[in-house]
């Protein structure tokens, strides 16, 4: 039975001449299955329809074998042609042979098609942890951020306090110098001693501290907090240093007064704690310039 040429069943599956013809020539005629995986890969290639040079078809005839030229040759080439039986079942041979080609080419497509889409996956999936780190390092340094500021500001608040407490010691240590040098006072209260119209009745309760205001012959006044046993040589010594200058540069010795019941303090009541005096828990007393002796 003869069988079609190379070419002659390229053009029975369905194939254009141009491009089986082209197919074959860049195949190297090594058959018919070489020419198909190449048509077949070049399926939606439009420069597949472009014509060969002329130098590609010289020297052989497109889909036969190469074989001895002369009388013979082209006796062998005159050869019956196909029933139509044998040209059915050699189109059906080629036909299930390009059905095969399609399906390995649609399983390796559709194995690339699952690659990519596993790659994509992984790209995503290598962002989105990406993502999560850079999100984690931030709310991490946020955090480092606040406790550094929480840090800080009780850092801040603790100097205050330090420094509070300095100033008071530093104060009671100025104002109170001299009442340290003296022996401390028993604990136990002063005995009753008889009533006079200027002495108010003791108080019931113990204050530890006494809020002193003094108003200034100019109007103003000052107000400042003093311990209960301090003497009342502290206020005047504080009132002299905080009060406002005079015009003329000195500034005379002051004398302080008590506004209700009235009372002049002397040199002697200096010496006295205010707790003594009648001036705790509070207490207003006015500045006089005191007479020279």
């Amino acid at each position: 039975m003869a069988e079609l040429t190379a070419l002659e069943s390229l053009i029975e599956m369905g194939f254009a001449r141009g491009r089986a013809e082209k197919a074959l020539a860049l195949t190297g005629n090594q058959g018919i299955e070489a020419a198909m995986d190449w048509l077949m890969e070049h399926e939606d290639d439009p420069e597949a329809d472009e014509p060969l040079p002329t130098p590609a078809l010289c020297g052989s005839t497109l889909g036969r074998e190469p074989g001895p030229e002369g009388p013979e040759a082209a006796a062998g080439e005159r050869r019956p042609g196909l029933t139509d039986e044998e040209r059915q079942e050699q189109t059906k041979r080629m036909m299930e042979l390009v059905a095969q080609k399609q399906r390995e080419r649609e399983e390796r497509e559709e194995r690339e098609a699952l690659e990519r889409e596993r790659q994509r996956r992984k790209q995503g999936q290598e962002l989105t942890a990406a993502r999560q780190r850079l999100q984690e390092d931030e709310m991490r340094r946020a955090a480092e951020e606040r406790r550094r500021e929480k840090a800080e500001e009780l850092a801040a608040r603790q100097r205050v306090r330090e420094k509070i407490e300095r100033d008071k010691a530093e104060r009671a240590k100025k104002y109170g110098g001299s009442m340290s040098s003296q022996p401390s006072l028993p604990a136990t209260e002063p005995g009753p001693v008889p009533s006079s119209p200027s002495q108010e009745p003791p108080t019931k309760r113990e204050y530890d501290q006494c809020r002193i205001q003094v108003r200034l012959p100019d109007g103003t006044s000052l107000t400042q907090t003093f311990q209960a046993r301090e003497q009342l040589a502290a206020v005047r010594l504080y009132v002299e240093l905080n009060r406002g200058g005079e015009a003329g540069g000195a500034q005379d010795p002051v004398q302080l007064l008590s506004g209700f019941p009235r009372r002049a303090f002397s040199e002697a009541d200096m010496e006295r704690p205010l707790q003594e005096l009648g001036l705790v828990p509070s207490a207003v007393l006015i500045v006089a310039k005191k007479c020279p002796s």
